[in-house]
């Protein structure tokens, strides 16, 4: 039996795949969670068909509806020592291009959302339990490439926050870590034609968010991080042979 930590995590956006087996492997490490998503539905049949109950509380969050983060962070029941934003939104690129909704849902979901409840977070100076903040990035955002540009933009936008974030903290010792993702067999990308060698299982990934250290980026998988290691060098003229 994994003895109790005393300490609780708060996943946003946790509705995910990826976030509901990192609230498994975080509860097995003897963590609460605070498991908060726009879906409080969904999240209550997994926490009750896994018999999570006592070690999950699930609140409604809104990813999009910044005026109410303020509120939703004012009234937990109690303030978070892990902080993980694994909200997400994903549209063709395709079709981002031609419709501005998809476009600014993306933007909404996977940045602006972001910042709006990270800032209130990182303000709070009171909270004297916040050790660290982990954010969901994708190897999209490393270099713009014509066939996910959209998407990847708005993944850029939040590792780059996520980068400052961390400087910002530092002088109190509270880390920032970015994990770069790449390909997840999950529900946001059903009928996409990847290769299968590239796919990770969300368990294997969630391992990646749980036990996170002192890097500011992460990157599951080795296979991963040489594809995030030749695009961060690889000359442009290269990048836009890429499809």
């Amino acid at each position: 039996m994994n003895q109790n930590t005393g300490k609780t995590v708060l996943i946003l956006g946790a509705n995910s795949d990826v976030a509901k087996q990192s609230i498994k492997q975080y509860i097995e490490k003897g963590f609460s969670v605070i498991a908060a998503s726009r879906n409080t539905e969904s999240l209550d049949e997994f926490v009750s068909v896994n018999n999570l109950n006592l070690k999950v509380t699930v609140l409604a969050f809104d990813a999009v509806d910044f005026d109410s983060h303020r509120g939703f962070y004012d009234e937990l029941p109690v303030k978070p020592h892990i902080v993980v934003y694994a909200a997400g939104f994903l549209v063709d690129n395709e079709k981002a291009l031609k419709d501005f909704q998809g476009t600014q849902q993306m933007m909404m979901v996977n940045y602006m959302g972001a910042v709006s409840i990270l800032n209130i977070i990182a303000a709070d100076r009171e909270n004297k339990n916040l050790e660290r903040i982990i954010g969901l990035s994708s190897l999209s955002g490393v270099r713009g490439r014509k066939s996910n540009f959209v998407y990847g933009s708005t993944k850029a936008a939040f590792t780059t926050y996520l980068a400052g974030l961390r400087q910002e903290l530092a002088s109190r010792n509270i880390k920032v870590n970015a994990l770069v993702i790449g390909y997840i067999r999950t529900k946001i990308n059903p009928g996409l034609q990847l290769n299968e060698s590239l796919i990770m299982e969300p368990d294997y990934v969630a391992k990646f968010i749980v036990n996170a250290g002192n890097s500011f980026t992460i990157v599951p998988h080795f296979k991963w991080k040489m594809i995030y290691l030749i695009l961060k060098v690889l000359p442009e003229n290269l990048v836009a042979k890429l499809p």
